[in-house]
């Protein structure tokens, strides 16, 4: 062990607080996120006095890691007073604050290293446990109460700067979903003409997946997005969008997504993501110096601009729970979207132009706004997790 380094089993202890008063408020259960939840559990016929009590600044954890992929579920309490917890998890406390901060250990406990480290320690012939020996042997950094809370301190500044930025960019969602329903949910649209999706397209092409490591012929590094991509390419913040390898060949404008091109999700895994729509902002693009494709199960729709792209986006986003599943094709074993029937027989009301390009001026910046906040997440994030690598160094 390092000399800085201490076992945890020196500042934590069990609690085994039982309901016995019966309470059926607050259940909660614990993510591999590492957040408290409410329980998803049936409680039909449950005898709630055996629930654990945990109080707000204690840590409830679930011994049972085999079921949970890498991770391990474990969380701090800080939402609420207390709230009820299965028998089966373990519940503990920091004994003395002042020697070890809990949202210090948590931190801790957030590390990804953590999670491998607990995997490594599980044990047990049907399901594999942490039990709480092996918790209490986890070796950390304990530095002075001082250096504790300024760590606590910067991780929590930045966690409150993202939380002000996700709040602006939900309220300025709002406003735009309300400018929509304004300008083309009005009576108006009655007497606009009838037509379909493809009178739009002036070009759409698949995406590219590669592989995840530079070899043979893969040589052309690219950012590529995913389904699970494209919500937060709308604010541009694709932070988890992985970096890919294609054929030089692919690295070409028909690959090549470009400012304000359309990316939806065709199919595949998770089905739920069918239909998802984003447009590409050119911020977006700056930022990866154009090397920015979609997945294979994405398509890239290119628009004329006279129809404004803003107005294609939001009329596709109107069907993105519904309507896109009536165009799903499960032919061969995985559900995709059948694109090439959407596009030529879903009708669509066209707007007259000006009132189409209208709507696309004023709510232009809006989007700008909303990608300044994203981008500035993305960064914050980024800031957030050079943090806890910190950690190691003490």
């Amino acid at each position: 062990m390092r000399s800085n380094y201490k076992q945890l089993g020196e500042f934590i202890r069990q609690v085994d607080v039982r309901n016995t008063e019966g309470k059926e408020e607050n259940l909660l259960g614990v993510s591999v996120q590492k957040m408290f939840i409410p329980s998803i559990a049936n409680t039909v016929g449950t005898d709630f006095s055996k629930y654990k009590v945990v109080k707000r600044g204690q840590f409830t954890y679930i011994p049972d890691t085999s079921r949970r992929g890498d991770k391990i579920g474990i969380a701090l309490l800080e939402d609420y007073d207390e709230g009820l917890v299965s028998n089966v998890y373990t519940v503990f406390e920091v004994i003395d604050t002042h020697k070890l901060i809990p949202e210090y250990l948590m931190l801790w406990f957030s590390r990804p290293e953590f999670d491998r480290y607990a995997r490594y320690k599980s044990h047990g012939s049907v399901r594999e446990v942490l039990d709480w020996d092996e918790m209490c042997k986890v070796e950390l950094p304990v530095p002075s109460y001082e250096e504790q809370l300024e760590i606590v301190k910067s991780y929590r500044t930045i966690s409150e700067r993202i939380e002000l930025k996700q709040k602006i960019n939900d309220n300025l969602s709002q406003i735009a979903d309300a400018l929509f329903q304004q300008t083309f949910l009005s009576e108006n649209a009655d007497s606009w003409e009838d037509g379909c999706f493809n009178e739009y397209i002036i070009n759409s092409f698949g995406g590219d997946w590669g592989q995840a490591e530079p070899g043979g012929n893969y040589t052309e590094e690219v950012v590529c997005v995913r389904g699970t991509d494209i919500p937060a390419l709308n604010i541009g913040s694709i932070s988890e969008a992985p970096k890919r390898y294609i054929l030089p060949k692919n690295l070409v404008s028909k690959k090549v997504l470009a400012n304000n091109m359309v990316v939806e999700i065709s199919g595949g895994s998770p089905v739920q993501a069918t239909g998802r729509i984003a447009l590409v902002p050119k911020q977006v693009l700056e930022y990866h110096s154009q090397n920015l494709i979609c997945s294979n199960f994405c398509k890239v729709v290119q628009v004329q601009e006279k129809y404004a792209y803003y107005f294609l986006q939001y009329w596709l986003y109107l069907y993105r729970n519904g309507r896109m599943f009536d165009y799903e094709n499960s032919s061969t074993g995985l559900k995709n979207f059948d694109f090439t029937s959407f596009t030529t027989k879903e009708p669509i009301k066209l707007p007259p132009e000006d009132i189409s390009m209208a709507f696309n001026k004023k709510i232009e910046p809006i989007y700008g706004e909303m990608f300044n906040a994203g981008f500035e997440i993305e960064q914050l994030k980024a800031a957030q997790a050079l943090i806890l690598p910190q950690l190691m160094l003490r």
